[in-house]
């Protein structure tokens, strides 16, 4: 008999905010899977670090390359395919074994979460199940204590990665919208968040929940870079602010 896979969202950092659910099927779970950038610690262990059993054993997975710049000749879809790849497989043997795995993923498993490129590739072959956590655009809005959506109004979820026209376009005419996938592109979406006329109720939000937490107007931030961790909340434009 072949074990379970849980992919399971840990939520935007803070212990606390991960759920019941999720606490129960970790301290259950074998084996503990988490991704990491190299040389770093992974966000999502990190976030349940607290609740982990002692010894409890764990499969870290580690990026190859996150956003680092890479030759003209080297393709980084197709190193990540690769990665997942291999990772889905690593897992696979385990539960082979009978063993059940919980995937660690930062927010929610299938909302940007790295856990989906898993699911999609061992779902079809292993008993498993999702557990939803808290994503960091609620934790941003959250911190920044201003209502998200109003009424009527519309949430739109950008990457921040996308071309400056498209993400220009998108923005012209929202109600309400979170950015995220900042990074490098920070300078880009505070361009195109000017050029869209919402700079004034816009704000930059950095590791919310977390200790480093920051929370500033867009228009104060750093243009040069923000961490993985960031998002930009731009709240209902009905609603009363702060």
């Amino acid at each position: 008999m072949t074990g379970r896979l849980w992919g399971l969202g840990v939520g935007p950092g803070d212990p606390e905010l991960v759920t019941l659910k999720a606490y129960r099927l970790l301290r259950r779970a074998d084996v503990v899977a988490w991704f990491a950038a190299t040389a770093r610690e992974s966000n999502a262990r990190r976030a349940v670090a607290v609740h982990l059993r002692p010894g409890q054993d764990e499969l870290p997975l580690i990026y190859p390359v996150t956003t680092e710049q890479l030759p003209a000749h080297v393709s980084y879809e197709a190193l990540l395919v690769k990665f997942y790849d291999e990772a889905a497989a690593r897992i696979g043997a385990v539960l082979d074994t009978g063993r059940d795995v919980a995937v660690l993923c930062e927010g929610d498993p299938l909302f940007y979460g790295s856990y989906m490129y898993l699911h999609n590739r061992l779902a079809g072959y292993y008993e498993h199940e999702v557990v939803p956590g808290v994503p960091s655009m609620l934790a941003g809005a959250a911190v920044l204590g201003a209502p998200l959506v109003s009424l009527n109004e519309v949430l739109s979820v950008l990457s921040g990665v996308l071309p400056a026209e498209e993400l220009h376009r998108r923005l012209l005419g929202a109600d309400a919208v979170v950015i995220m996938k900042l990074g490098r592109n920070l300078s880009k979406v505070r361009d195109c968040v000017e050029r869209a006329g919402l700079l004034p109720r816009a704000w930059y939000v950095e590791r919310a929940t977390m200790d480093a937490q920051r929370v500033l107007p867009l228009a104060d931030a750093d243009p040069t870079e923000a961490p993985y961790f960031s998002l930009v909340v731009i709240p209902s434009a009905t609603a009363p602010q702060r």
